[in-house]
């Protein structure tokens, strides 16, 4: 399988864009705290911002990459299998990254969580809309080929 980096770079930089707005704007209005992942990023950095802003649209691009070696096993129209796609990080993210950074199992909040996952369901939407009509041609000759 060859993957096009670029589209998928381009995909992770989107989805993160969407995700971050999510969290910082969306997520206020439907009465859940703001969440900023660059600037908990960079408080694990030193407090450096641009490091956690960097870091973030990396983990972003990288996840992306990993949506475009597993997209041809998921079910559905690219937004939906990315969104499904995005549940595998949200759930890392909860269990492993969210006790690391001290807040606890599942952000030591359900609403907290719940907030979280609607953010990465929109990355991977958003990266799965992006990525898109390439990788869905490459499902669809693979099961032609099945």
């Amino acid at each position: 399988m060859r993957l096009d980096v670029k589209r998928l770079a381009l995909a992770g930089v989107a989805g993160t864009a969407v995700m971050t707005m999510v969290g910082l704007w969306v997520a206020p209005m439907m009465g859940i705290p703001a969440m900023n992942p660059a600037a908990m990023l960079a408080s694990a950095m030193g407090g450096m911002v641009a490091a956690g802003w960097a870091a973030h649209f990396m983990i972003g691009i990288a996840l992306a990459v990993g949506y475009g070696v597993a997209a041809s096993r998921l079910p559905g129209p690219a937004p939906l299998r990315g969104a499904i796609y995005a549940l595998a990080p949200w759930l890392m993210a909860q269990v492993v990254v969210m006790p690391m950074m001290g807040a606890g199992m599942f952000s030591g909040s359900l609403v907290l969580a719940v907030g979280s996952m609607i953010g990465h369901v929109m990355y991977g939407a958003v990266v799965g809309a992006v990525v898109g009509a390439p990788v869905a041609r490459r499902v669809a000759e693979a099961h032609a080929r099945a």
